[in-house]
């Protein structure tokens, strides 16, 4: 069996000091940790900061020479009545629904129901992605069987 040691035993009696951990960023934005600086008089950084907390997206900047000439289309180009009619009939006759035809474009039903209500405007590539699942040819020569 191990002896212990019959030495005198002192104790170790020096300070140990712990130091608080700083702020996070987060604490310092929290109003009552702003507050309480206030009152104890402690400085506070302010900044403002440019668009902050506001999700509007930046109107287009057009000219107002550009806006009196009126050389820029007053309206957007909508799906033509050809190509409306195209879509819904090879729709129908292979038996999808507008959901069923989203699903298979990979694009969301709003999108078909659009196109199939003239209402959106033409994109090559969902004419594309249509021509390819109806195997109806949508650009073009409209209405033609591939």
């Amino acid at each position: 069996m191990p002896s212990r040691n019959p030495g005198v035993i002192t104790q170790d009696w020096e300070p140990v000091v712990i130091h608080k951990s700083r702020a996070k960023g987060q604490d310092l934005r929290d109003p009552k940790a702003v507050n309480q600086a206030l009152r104890s008089g402690a400085p506070i950084q302010t900044i403002k900061k440019f668009d902050a907390g506001s999700n509007k997206k930046a109107a287009p900047v057009v000219s107002v020479k550009k806006l009196e000439e009126g050389t820029e289309p007053v309206a957007l180009d909508r799906v033509s009545t050809d190509v409306r009619q195209a879509i819904q009939k090879a729709r129908l006759a292979k038996k999808l629904s507008q959901a069923d035809l989203a699903k298979r474009i990979n694009e969301r039903p709003q999108v078909v129901q659009e196109y199939e209500n003239g209402k959106a405007v033409p994109n090559q590539a969902v004419l594309s992605k249509m021509e390819r699942v109806l195997e109806v040819k949508l650009r073009g020569k409209v209405g033609k069987q591939k």
